[in-house]
Protein backbone atom coordinates (compact mmCIF):
# COMPACT_ATOMS: atom_id res chain seq x y z
CA UNK A 1 0.00 0.00 0.00
CA UNK A 2 3.15 2.31 0.89
CA UNK A 3 4.51 1.64 -1.80
CA UNK A 4 1.32 2.64 -4.28
CA UNK A 5 1.30 5.90 -2.41
CA UNK A 6 5.01 6.66 -3.46
CA UNK A 7 4.47 5.59 -6.82
CA UNK A 8 1.33 7.82 -7.11
CA UNK A 9 3.45 10.62 -5.36
CA UNK A 10 6.26 10.51 -7.83
CA UNK A 11 3.56 10.07 -10.60
CA UNK A 12 1.55 13.22 -9.29
CA UNK A 13 5.29 15.20 -8.90
CA UNK A 14 6.16 14.61 -11.88
CA UNK A 15 3.22 15.00 -13.93
CA UNK A 16 3.34 18.71 -12.00
CA UNK A 17 6.64 19.63 -13.18
CA UNK A 18 6.00 18.38 -16.84
CA UNK A 19 2.85 21.07 -16.48
CA UNK A 20 4.92 23.83 -14.51
CA UNK A 21 7.44 24.79 -17.58
CA UNK A 22 10.83 23.33 -15.86
CA UNK A 23 11.81 21.20 -18.77
CA UNK A 24 10.93 24.00 -21.25
CA UNK A 25 13.43 26.39 -18.93
CA UNK A 26 16.35 23.58 -19.12
CA UNK A 27 16.02 23.09 -22.72
CA UNK A 28 16.07 27.11 -23.54
CA UNK A 29 19.15 27.07 -21.35
CA UNK A 30 20.97 24.58 -22.89
CA UNK A 31 20.20 26.42 -26.11
CA UNK A 32 21.30 29.76 -24.88
CA UNK A 33 24.59 27.84 -24.11
CA UNK A 34 24.74 25.97 -27.90
CA UNK A 35 24.55 29.35 -29.10
CA UNK A 36 26.72 31.37 -27.05
CA UNK A 37 29.33 28.41 -27.60
CA UNK A 38 28.98 29.96 -31.33
CA UNK A 39 29.63 33.51 -30.60
CA UNK A 40 32.27 33.20 -28.67
CA UNK A 41 34.07 30.61 -31.17
CA UNK A 42 33.54 33.19 -34.16
CA UNK A 43 35.12 36.16 -31.85
CA UNK A 44 37.37 34.23 -31.25
CA UNK A 45 38.40 33.50 -35.05
CA UNK A 46 38.44 36.96 -35.72
CA UNK A 47 40.61 37.49 -32.74
CA UNK A 48 43.23 35.10 -34.71
CA UNK A 49 43.15 37.34 -37.68
CA UNK A 50 44.26 40.21 -35.93
CA UNK A 51 47.56 39.52 -35.44
CA UNK A 52 48.48 38.75 -39.61
CA UNK A 53 46.04 41.41 -40.67
CA UNK A 54 48.11 44.16 -38.26
CA UNK A 55 51.61 42.49 -39.61
CA UNK A 56 50.71 42.70 -43.11
CA UNK A 57 49.22 46.51 -43.11
CA UNK A 58 52.38 47.60 -40.88
CA UNK A 59 54.37 45.67 -43.74
CA UNK A 60 52.98 48.55 -46.30
CA UNK A 61 51.89 51.36 -43.80
CA UNK A 62 54.05 51.05 -40.95
CA UNK A 63 53.30 54.58 -40.54
CA UNK A 64 49.82 54.39 -39.76
CA UNK A 65 50.93 53.69 -36.15
CA UNK A 66 48.21 55.15 -34.37
CA UNK A 67 45.98 52.66 -36.46
CA UNK A 68 47.57 49.91 -35.81
CA UNK A 69 47.95 49.89 -32.26
CA UNK A 70 44.34 50.96 -31.35
CA UNK A 71 43.84 47.33 -33.05
CA UNK A 72 46.56 45.30 -31.28
CA UNK A 73 44.79 47.15 -27.94
CA UNK A 74 41.15 46.93 -28.53
CA UNK A 75 42.38 42.75 -29.22
CA UNK A 76 43.88 42.58 -26.17
CA UNK A 77 41.23 44.17 -24.04
CA UNK A 78 39.03 41.42 -25.70
CA UNK A 79 41.69 38.64 -24.62
CA UNK A 80 41.50 39.68 -21.29
CA UNK A 81 38.18 38.97 -20.30
CA UNK A 82 36.95 35.28 -19.53
CA UNK A 83 34.31 34.63 -22.26
CA UNK A 84 33.37 32.05 -19.93
CA UNK A 85 29.46 30.15 -20.71
CA UNK A 86 28.96 31.78 -16.81
CA UNK A 87 29.32 35.15 -19.24
CA UNK A 88 25.67 35.07 -20.36
CA UNK A 89 24.22 35.35 -16.02
CA UNK A 90 26.66 38.14 -14.93
CA UNK A 91 24.75 41.47 -17.02
CA UNK A 92 27.96 43.62 -16.07
CA UNK A 93 30.68 41.25 -17.42
CA UNK A 94 28.27 40.76 -20.26
CA UNK A 95 28.15 44.32 -20.72
CA UNK A 96 31.77 44.66 -20.86
CA UNK A 97 32.64 41.62 -23.18
CA UNK A 98 30.58 43.36 -25.96
CA UNK A 99 32.10 46.92 -25.37
CA UNK A 100 35.36 45.31 -25.51
CA UNK A 101 33.99 43.15 -28.74
CA UNK A 102 32.67 46.63 -30.24
CA UNK A 103 36.16 48.54 -29.77
CA UNK A 104 37.60 45.99 -31.81
CA UNK A 105 34.85 46.41 -34.51
CA UNK A 106 35.46 49.87 -34.56
CA UNK A 107 39.20 49.50 -34.67
CA UNK A 108 39.19 47.10 -37.39
CA UNK A 109 36.77 49.31 -39.69
CA UNK A 110 39.94 51.82 -39.45
CA UNK A 111 42.73 49.50 -39.82
CA UNK A 112 39.98 48.81 -43.14
CA UNK A 113 39.58 52.26 -44.38
CA UNK A 114 43.25 53.22 -44.04
CA UNK A 115 44.12 50.42 -45.89
CA UNK A 116 42.16 51.76 -49.03
CA UNK A 117 44.68 54.48 -49.30
CA UNK A 118 47.59 52.16 -49.92
CA UNK A 119 46.65 50.49 -53.39
CA UNK A 120 50.17 48.26 -52.84
CA UNK A 121 48.88 47.16 -50.10
CA UNK A 122 45.14 46.14 -51.45
CA UNK A 123 47.09 44.53 -54.40
CA UNK A 124 49.02 41.99 -51.90
CA UNK A 125 47.41 38.17 -52.19
CA UNK A 126 47.79 37.96 -48.28
CA UNK A 127 46.14 41.49 -47.68
CA UNK A 128 42.87 40.08 -49.82
CA UNK A 129 42.80 37.15 -48.33
CA UNK A 130 42.98 37.93 -44.82
CA UNK A 131 40.49 40.62 -45.81
CA UNK A 132 38.13 38.33 -47.48
CA UNK A 133 38.76 36.02 -44.00
CA UNK A 134 38.23 38.87 -41.67
CA UNK A 135 34.71 39.52 -43.72
CA UNK A 136 33.50 35.99 -43.84
CA UNK A 137 34.06 35.66 -40.12
CA UNK A 138 31.88 39.43 -39.45
CA UNK A 139 28.82 37.58 -41.35
CA UNK A 140 29.47 34.07 -39.59
CA UNK A 141 29.55 36.60 -36.21
CA UNK A 142 26.19 37.92 -37.28
CA UNK A 143 24.58 34.93 -37.86
CA UNK A 144 25.80 33.52 -34.36
CA UNK A 145 25.00 36.86 -32.38
CA UNK A 146 21.22 37.00 -33.63
CA UNK A 147 21.07 32.74 -33.01
CA UNK A 148 21.80 33.46 -29.08
CA UNK A 149 19.63 36.57 -29.82
CA UNK A 150 16.46 34.43 -30.89
CA UNK A 151 17.77 31.88 -27.97
CA UNK A 152 17.81 34.46 -25.37
CA UNK A 153 14.32 36.13 -26.54
CA UNK A 154 12.77 32.51 -26.01
CA UNK A 155 14.68 31.72 -22.73
CA UNK A 156 13.41 35.31 -20.93
CA UNK A 157 9.63 34.95 -22.63
CA UNK A 158 9.90 31.63 -21.22
CA UNK A 159 11.65 32.80 -17.28
CA UNK A 160 8.60 35.71 -17.43
CA UNK A 161 5.47 33.56 -18.67
CA UNK A 162 2.74 32.37 -16.19
CA UNK A 163 3.00 29.80 -15.11
CA UNK A 164 6.80 29.10 -15.70
CA UNK A 165 7.73 32.30 -14.23
CA UNK A 166 7.25 30.52 -10.92
CA UNK A 167 8.81 27.82 -11.74
CA UNK A 168 11.69 30.14 -12.72
CA UNK A 169 11.77 32.13 -8.91
CA UNK A 170 11.69 28.49 -7.13
CA UNK A 171 14.45 27.49 -9.01
CA UNK A 172 16.20 30.43 -9.48
CA UNK A 173 16.16 31.18 -13.08
CA UNK A 174 16.67 34.68 -14.03
CA UNK A 175 16.16 36.65 -17.25
CA UNK A 176 19.52 36.73 -18.97
CA UNK A 177 21.48 39.44 -21.05
CA UNK A 178 21.33 40.34 -24.66
CA UNK A 179 23.24 42.19 -27.02
CA UNK A 180 22.30 45.72 -27.72
CA UNK A 181 23.30 48.76 -29.60
CA UNK A 182 25.09 51.29 -27.71
CA UNK A 183 25.16 54.15 -30.07
CA UNK A 184 22.42 53.47 -32.87
CA UNK A 185 23.77 56.76 -34.63
CA UNK A 186 27.36 55.40 -34.94
CA UNK A 187 26.71 52.10 -35.85
CA UNK A 188 25.37 53.87 -38.95
CA UNK A 189 27.85 56.26 -39.72
CA UNK A 190 31.21 55.29 -41.65
CA UNK A 191 34.31 56.03 -39.54
CA UNK A 192 36.24 59.57 -40.06
CA UNK A 193 39.78 58.80 -41.15
CA UNK A 194 41.92 62.03 -42.05
CA UNK A 195 44.89 61.25 -44.99
CA UNK A 196 45.90 64.69 -44.55
CA UNK A 197 49.11 63.41 -42.82
CA UNK A 198 49.31 60.34 -44.62
CA UNK A 199 53.04 59.47 -46.21
CA UNK A 200 53.04 57.65 -49.24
Amino acid sequence: MMTQILRLFALAALTALSGCGYNTLQTTDEAIKSAWSEVLNQYQRRADLVPNLVETVKAFAAQEREVLTAVTEARSRVGSIQATPELVDNPEAFQRFQAAQGELSSALSRLLVVAENYPQLKSDANFRDLQAQLEGTENRIAVARNRYIKSVQDYNVTVRSFPTNLTAMAFGYKTKPNFTVENERAISTAPKVDFGTTKK
